[in-house]
């Protein structure tokens, strides 16, 4: 009964991660939201449901097995140390980010111009950060939560946030594979938080999708980036224009 709570702890987990709600788990197991809730609170899971709802959030039984088994080593964020020493390297950066996103270690050679020595070393130095565990043959063992995120407004997000500056919005978005939209518009903070709702679904779907083509050949997948933000917000061009009593922080 132990491991039964353990599992279902750690399937809440991921739930909360992705930020799938009830009601969203039940229409995919076409089931009502109390009967999802019910089996959650009795704990009356079977192994086909279990099955169910972990295709659905893209991973596997064994990945909830894990997460209890290094509950107490697997990190969900790492220190700002950690985080500054990957910056302070690109290449480390550059492997780094694809480890925690389950790229092999000959995924890497055939996609960069790293030697294998090199990129031994280079994974070797992440295994001393206790980011993953190289194991032999090369093999590749993710230390990190299933629910892993960067430090907000850590060292790396800010390293990427210069890169959207200078980078990730210099297109034109009319290519394969690219779409922009950019709405604006007066909204109540009840319109907002229902957009901000949507936007945490969206999310929890890419991140979904993200583990279930795992299964599939690199050949068969791309890197992709979805930004989504929504805040209060005017030109600073429109500012100046604005009358004193208007203006807002």
């Amino acid at each position: 009964m132990a491991q039964t709570t353990a599992l279902v702890n750690a399937l809440k987990s991921v739930l909360k991660a992705r930020g799938m709600t009830y009601a969203q788990l039940a229409k995919g197991l076409g089931l009502s939201e109390a009967s999802v809730k019910r089996i959650f609170a009795a704990q009356s899971f079977t192994l086909e449901r279990f099955d169910q709802i972990c295709s659905l959030l893209g991973i596997q039984i064994s990945d909830l097995a894990r997460m209890i088994a290094n509950e107490s080593t697997a990190p969900t964020q790492l220190t700002r140390e950690q985080e500054n020493k990957l910056v302070s390297d690109p290449r480390l950066l550059m492997v780094a980010v694809h480890a925690v996103n389950h790229w092999s270690m000959e995924e890497m050679l055939e996609s960069f111009s790293l030697s294998r020595t090199e990129c031994i070393r280079l994974l070797t130095r992440l295994d001393k950060l206790g980011i993953i565990d190289l194991l032999p043959n090369n093999k590749i063992r993710v230390r990190v939560a299933p629910d892993f995120s960067w430090l907000p407004g850590g060292p790396i997000q800010q390293y990427f946030r210069a890169q959207l500056r200078n980078d990730f919005f210099n297109s034109s978005f009319d290519q394969r594979g690219e779409q922009m939209s950019m709405l604006s518009g007066m909204l109540s903070p009840a319109s907002n938080a229902i957009v901000q709702q949507h936007m945490r679904r969206l999310a929890a779907e890419f991140s979904a999708l993200h583990h279930q083509d795992l299964n599939l050949p690199l050949a068969q997948r791309f890197g992709t980036s979805l930004i989504l933000a929504v805040r209060p917000w005017m030109p600073e061009s429109f500012k100046q224009f604005q009358r004193p009593a208007a203006q807002q922080d």
